[in-house]
């Protein structure tokens, strides 16, 4: 269903870079500018509002949903553009930082901690935007076309966290669902954004991980890494899927993500 009272989005080619009042440098999220205004009204489903529809997903309720309903379109497009997105994001990003710091961690170079990539440290909002921000069903092929591109924007708190993890000595894993068909352009487009180092990046084996749940996968991964002798002390991600499971670390942090939910 094409979006009726959000119209067409221009995609700006770059993001935009200002300056803050204490002279950090703030980054937005998305390169994205509305021809005329999102609506932000707050949508009624079934009786429930799309704030509601949307805390729910966000803390696991509403589960093994397939698409954003068709009601809360304008209220997710929303909500994704609007610095709400970011200081939520902000707020996750700053506990895990404020809770390792209190970690004792040993010396031994065994110290990681693990980020999901898509909608944790990159932003596909450029696609979804295009997509109905998560009411069109998912389509692997224009997904799949949008990675090649590797230009998806950085999520800037994350990158604050993996700079700040990385000062303190904690190695970084990095751990998606993209195949191992993408790692090029992957490594890429990470490089691009700002993460210029980190210890594995582990994308998934089709072959090895056929008919297995982002669940399952995961969770194996992150116990291959603890057999390789990596403590796990935070783990970082946009879907339950990503810190569920065995070997999740000593702690784990959900970044928001209203638009697709990944069992």
């Amino acid at each position: 269903m094409m979006m009726k009272t959000l119209v067409a989005l221009l995609l700006v080619a770059t993001i935009a870079a200002t300056a803050h009042a204490s002279g950090e440098e703030e980054y937005e999220i998305f390169p994205l500018q509305l021809n005329s205004g999102a609506a932000s009204e707050d949508a009624t489903l079934q009786g429930i509002t799309c704030s509601s529809w949307r805390l729910a997903v966000e803390v696991h309720n509403i589960i093994e949903w397939s698409t954003v309903p068709a009601e809360c379109e304008n209220y997710i497009g929303h909500y994704m553009q609007i610095p709400k997105y970011r200081q939520d994001s902000k707020a996750v990003n700053r506990e895990a930082y404020l809770w390792v710091r209190t970690v004792p961690l040993p010396r031994d170079g065994r110290n990681i901690w693990i980020f999901d990539i898509g909608e944790t440290t990159l932003s596909n909002l450029p696609y979804y935007s295009q997509n109905g921000f998560g009411v069109h069903k998912f389509n692997s092929t224009l997904f799949d076309a949008w990675v090649e591109k590797g230009v998806a924007p950085v999520l800037p708190e994350t990158l604050k966290l993996y700079n700040k993890l990385l000062n303190l000595g904690i190695k970084i894993v990095f751990l998606t669902g993209r195949t191992v068909s993408q790692t090029d352009v992957t490594v890429e487009n990470l490089k691009r954004a700002g993460y210029h180092t980190w210890e594995k990046l582990i994308l998934k084996d089709p072959k090895e991980y056929s008919g297995k749940t982002a669940l399952e996968y995961k969770s194996a991964e992150r116990v291959k890494l603890e057999k390789q002798g990596y403590r796990i002390i935070g783990n970082t991600g946009d879907q339950w899927s990503d810190i569920l499971g065995p070997a999740a670390g000593r702690r784990t942090f959900k970044v928001p993500n209203p638009m697709y939910y990944i069992s």
